[in-house]
Formats: structure tokens, sequence, C-alpha cells
């Protein structure tokens, strides 16, 4: 099978095209015939060695890719009658495994990652939703806000950013979001009640609407100890890269790792219910072929993509 993948860390110059054995599904897994793969940060983290701490014991090469879908084309041994052969589904895909990524003709995961594609979306724009999805909602669940509170969501533009908006909206929260000029009419559109001007001065904007902070904050762009000033005394920020303080004031600090979620299928399954009724709205940046995952790569580091660059393994 074709995949995409590399052998030494470097620039998106490393990403090459891979003729692999065509891999077989173990007891409990499923086998995907991969149609399409989103481009996410940490398939860039990957390829810079940034997550080679985490492969110290596998050889390369090593294959990108958190977010795939596809048809299914193979059961292993002991899945339930939940998924089928000749099923549309998306996956959640730990490229760290002895499987390796997304980004490849085929890939074999836990069935447990896996549920159905949401109805009315290709295979592009379903393959946009659950790695960024799940991390927006294990954000939301850290700050653990009751419905009628109020949330911060930094990096709103962006596609975690903008899920964690939509969720919160359906959590039954008042969200406060930041924006570049030419990205309020698109946060607005993601349901956000305040938006306010991003930059280093936003913690300041966030705490003129909240004058006492908000009690909890998704910290979409990262800026970390910026941002603690937005906070209420005993508040919690939740981190999307690992950041996990300190902070004074009793701010509680949570890192999310998306790999908490990658076999909740419960929750999968509700963020893929949620696309499909429209809580959730997909977007594709781009598609390009699964050979130019290069340019893809460049394009991603060059910053402003709104919506998800995608790689068609059809």
């Amino acid at each position: 099978m074709k995949a995409i993948g590399v052998y030494d860390f470097g620039g998106p110059e490393v990403l090459r095209v891979l003729e692999l054995p065509e891999p077989q599904a173990g007891p409990g897994e499923v086998r995907i015939r991969v149609h399409a793969a989103a481009v996410n940060p940490t398939d860039v983290l990957l390829r810079t060695g940034g997550h080679a701490v985490r492969m110290s014991d596998r050889q390369p090469p090593f294959v990108p890719g958190m977010d795939a879908a596809g048809v299914i084309d193979q059961l292993g041994p002991g899945t339930d009658d939940r998924l089928a052969v000749g099923q549309r589904v998306v996956a959640m895909v730990l490229f760290t495994s002895v499987h390796g990524g997304a980004y490849a003709e085929q890939i074999v995961v836990p069935a447990a990652s896996v549920v159905p594609a949401p109805e009315g979306a290709d295979f592009a724009a379903a393959s946009t939703l659950l790695m960024n999805a799940m991390t927006a909602r294990l954000a939301l669940d850290a700050l653990a806000v009751p419905p009628g509170g109020t949330v911060a969501v930094t990096g709103a533009a962006g596609a975690v950013g903008g899920y964690a908006v939509e969720l919160a909206k359906a959590d039954g929260l008042t969200v406060i979001a930041d924006a570049a000029p030419h990205d309020t009419d698109r946060v607005r559109g993601f349901g956000a009640d305040h938006v306010v001007e991003r930059g280093t001065d936003v913690a300041a904007r966030i705490r003129a609407l909240a004058s006492d902070g908000v009690p909890g904050l998704v910290d979409g762009s990262m800026q970390t100890t910026e941002i603690l000033p937005a906070i209420a005394d005993g508040g919690t920020l939740a981190e999307l890269r690992g950041w996990s303080g300190p902070a004074e004031r009793g701010i509680r600090v949570c890192p999310v790792m998306v790999t908490d979620g990658i076999t909740d299928t419960g929750r999968l399954n509700t963020l893929r219910r949620q696309a499909e009724d429209g809580t959730l709205t997909l977007h594709v940046a781009d598609v390009l072929p699964a050979d130019e995952a290069a340019k893809a790569h460049r394009i991603l580091e060059a910053g402003g993509v709104r919506g998800r660059l995608v790689l068609d393994f059809s």
C-alpha cells in the first residue's frame, strides 16, 4: 500500500511516498481503506521530531496523521456488530502505535476509535472532525463550568477553537472569544456571544467584559502566562500543548491530551452526531493529492489556514 512518511526528521521535504506492507486487523481492530486524512499541527510535530521521545522503541519510517475517513475493508476477530465491512467511517489514529498514522491507503486501528462518518459529509470534510473536536470536548470538560456560566476561548478562528465555541454554546455557556478583525464574522458564526480582538492584550479585553475574570478558559492560541489575568481566582485554564503552569491565585492549569479520548467511543459518537445535526460545522481549507503532503505542511506552517487541509488517498 502507499503511505506518506519520514525516515529522518526535518522540514516538509523529508516527507516521501512509501510502499509499505498491507496491514492486517488483529483482535479488536478494524482496517480502513482511507479516502481522506486531515493535516494537523501534531503531524508537523512528528515530522520535525517533536514526538520522537514517544517512539523511542520504533524504527522508521514514521507515518503521521491522527484523523482519517474511509471505508472499513476488514474486521479483526472479536469486533462487535457495531461496525461492518463496507461502512463509511471516521477514526482517530494513534500515529505512535506500531501501525503508524493516517497518511496511508490502509490503516489498522482499535474498533473503539472508529465511528460512522457523519451523514451528509464527504470523506474530506468527515476527516476534519474527530481529533480537533475531541480536543475541544476534553478542554471544556476539564473546565467543568456549569450551564449558564461563562468561558473564554483564544484562537477561536482555528479548528480546535471553533469547535470549542460551538460545543460551549451547545453546553449552555456564554462564550467570549478572540479574533483578528478579518476573522470576526467567522467566530461570530460559530456562536460566540462576545468577540474581542486577539493579541497580547486579549486578557485585558476579556476582563473588560467579565470584571471578575472568567471561571474557565480554553487557550487555543497557546498564550499560557499572558492569558492568566483573564481567569478568575480559583478558575481553570485548559492548555492544548502540554503547558502545566505554574499559575497564581488558585488557578488550576489542565494540559489537555487528545489521546485520552482516542478510544472513548461514546464521546466520538456524540461528536459525530453533533456534526450531523449542525452543532459542529466541518471546515475544509483545501484538498490536496496525498503525494503533495509536503506542500500541505508548508501551507500549514505558513499560518493563516482556516479549516483543515486534507490529503486525498481515494
